[in-house]
């Protein structure tokens, strides 16, 4: 095929791809299944855009000078002859394939079979991501508490606090494993974004971290490495180190005077001599400061990919904000389940994409008063609404301030996950004496009052238990156990 045609078609294929890309995201997915589908359709479709304009650049470069000659054989004095040659050439085609079908493009062209789609996204996450919805940090976890020097955590405190750098220490940042941890964080959250949010350019929001890092590196401003400032110190201060410093002794002094009178002491001579004695004269000790600075610098140069490693990790999680609470208020749930109900939730996640489906030209529901909806997806009555309440909010405390429609909502909530494990996080049992309890003061002092009430219980049963002794006198049994302890009996 000509060059100029080929350069027609791409062309073509490109204003198809981007027309494609258009009507996909002007799609409003309801479902969070529908929105990783279009995004990761459009997302192939500018990785297509990108190859085939990077083509077209080629083509329009012509190093073979084939473009050139194309259009110099079209421009000649004997142009109806190539006219001609290329008529030819068609009709010589067609007769040795005469029944080729031709099928033009359009955008279905570039579009996949919905079912291969559900099921490239359903082998793209992980179980505990639940389709991009969660983070799973199980294998970065494991490497964190493998590190020295850390204190052990659980996952659901780890997912909390593992962007706090400055709490780990400087001698567990400077271990190979600390960068091991800090490059497979950053490769499973660059493998993340890929997946789950295919349009956001992290690639550029790591060049723009990389370039911010470099200027604040140099600043010294860097948040957490106060190690980065003193290099610059000991370059100030090398020339007051050489002549104030007293190498035999290994001793700095703040004034030159009470340093030449040290000089004098025996204690000095004794250590200059034996100095000399291991072949190193004081007039070394340029050298030897030159040493250590160099020495120093090369410290520093080995903390800043573990600084930048940490710059370009908090960066990426704070586009992951939402994903990040959701991980933790789903493990806060995981773990009020039992086996059966963990086993249930699983399987809820991979639905058939039938169920969620819904027809694209369907009206948008009138809904002014945000009423729920009910079994048939459409808004209840108003009626029913007022009748069951659920226009009333019902705040918990314990569940975090979490707020509640309708009292049946309210008092449902007492026997599920939220409120099960706030009381587990107090140290409370969640009994039925603790229903409709939402202040954790109230919790708290219920909790003492239930404990006293036991306690006086315990110590009225004591005292009511009676004995008797061979004269027939009757004690209580504290009593008569001190007598007896005594000898009085």
């Amino acid at each position: 095929m000509d060059s100029i045609e080929l350069a027609r078609l791409t062309h073509e294929e490109l204003e198809l791809l981007e027309q494609a890309s258009v009507e996909q995201l002007m799609n409003k997915p309801k479902m969070h299944k529908e929105r990783l589908i279009v995004e990761q359709r459009v997302a192939s479709f500018l990785d297509q855009i990108a190859e085939k304009s990077q083509y077209l650049l080629d083509l329009y470069k012509d190093e073979d000078r084939s473009r050139q000659n194309e259009i110099q054989a079209l421009t000649c004095n004997d142009d109806l002859s190539e006219f001609y040659d290329r008529l030819k050439k068609i009709k010589d085609h067609h007769r040795r394939i005469p029944n080729e079908v031709t099928i033009p493009l359009s955008v279905s062209s570039f579009l996949k079979d919905p079912n291969v789609e559900l099921e490239e996204l359903e082998t793209m996450f992980r179980g505990d991501e639940g389709l991009g919805k969660y983070l799973d940090l199980h294998s970065v976890f494991n490497q964190f508490l493998n590190l020295k020097h850390i204190k052990k955590v659980n996952y659901l405190l780890y997912l909390s606090d593992f962007d706090n750098f400055r709490a780990i220490p400087l001698a567990t940042k400077m271990t190979n494993e600390y960068l091991e941890y800090l490059e497979s964080f950053q490769k499973y959250l660059e493998s993340f974004f890929q997946r789950s949010k295919p349009l956001l350019d992290y690639q550029e929001l790591c060049r723009i971290e990389l370039a911010k890092f470099d200027s604040m590196w140099k600043n010294g401003e860097i948040s957490g490495w106060s190690l980065a400032n003193e290099t610059d110190q000991v370059k100030e201060n090398s020339a007051q180190l050489s002549s104030l410093h007293c190498l035999a002794c290994d001793k700095m002094f703040s004034k030159q005077s009470v340093f030449e009178g040290h000089k004098k002491g025996k204690k000095h001579i004794k250590a200059a001599a034996e100095l000399a004695a291991k072949g190193i004269h004081e007039n070394e000790h340029d050298s030897l400061a030159q040493a250590k600075l160099l020495k120093e610098e090369k410290h520093f140069e080995q903390m800043k990919p573990i600084a930048q490693g940490e710059m370009v990790i908090i960066a990426y999680i704070k586009q992951l904000t939402t994903e990040r609470e959701d991980t933790k208020a789903h493990i806060e749930r995981k773990q009020a389940l039992t086996d059966k109900e963990r086993m249930e939730d699983a399987l809820e996640t991979f639905v058939d994409i039938n169920e969620f489906a819904e027809d694209e030209e369907e009206e948008k529901i009138y809904n002014p008063l945000k009423l729920p909806m009910g079994w048939d997806g459409k808004p209840i009555p108003y009626w029913l609404y007022k009748l069951h309440g659920l226009g009333i909010e019902y705040p918990c405390e314990i569940c975090g301030n979490f707020v509640y429609m309708g009292r049946k909502a309210f008092d449902r909530h007492f026997q599920e996950w939220r409120h099960a494990h706030g009381m587990r996080c107090l140290g409370i049992p969640n009994s039925k004496q603790f229903h409709d309890v939402t202040s954790i003061n109230d919790a708290y002092a219920l909790a003492e009052k239930l404990k006293s009430i036991v306690k006086r219980a315990t110590i009225s049963a004591d005292a009511a238990e009676e004995f008797e002794d061979d004269a027939g006198n009757v004690y209580s049994k504290k009593t008569y156990e001190d007598l007896k302890r005594q000898g009085l009996l």
